[in-house]
């Protein structure tokens, strides 16, 4: 096992800050089709095969801290069988890509957004479909 894990970590997951938490939650329900838990008006969790996705709102002193007017750096990536599909469903729950799909090395993606501007990457391998 890794060092790093047999010494004070056991585990890693995203967190994605919102100040309209229940939107979010609605969002990812109706995206990955489960229920969240624990789940309250401030903080929400999906456990997702290899992730485990948490959904929060900051407190009111640490709120600059979260405050982004982009997406930055960091990624929801969702690997999907067929892109197609996710993005009919994406555009069925008001969130269509803005942009086209590329043709990567490894398969294709697409960007989207969900309601709080988060930027997702849903790929298909090119080995799917």
């Amino acid at each position: 096992m890794n060092r790093l894990l047999n010494s004070f970590c056991y585990e890693v997951f995203i967190a994605l800050s919102s100040a309209q938490v229940s939107r979010q939650v609605r969002f990812y329900q109706a995206l990955f089709g489960i229920e969240p838990a624990p789940n309250s008006s401030t903080y929400a969790e999906f456990e997702l095969p290899g992730l485990r996705l948490a959904i929060f709102t900051p407190k009111a002193e640490n709120s600059a801290e979260f405050a982004a007017a982009s997406s930055g750096p960091m990624s929801l990536c969702v690997e999907v069988r067929d892109l197609a599909d996710a993005i009919a469903h994406l555009t069925v729950l008001g969130y269509p890509p803005p942009g086209g799909i590329m043709h990567i090395s490894h398969g294709q993606e697409i960007y989207a957004y969900d309601p709080d501007g988060n930027r997702l990457i849903l790929h298909q391998r090119s080995d799917q479909g």
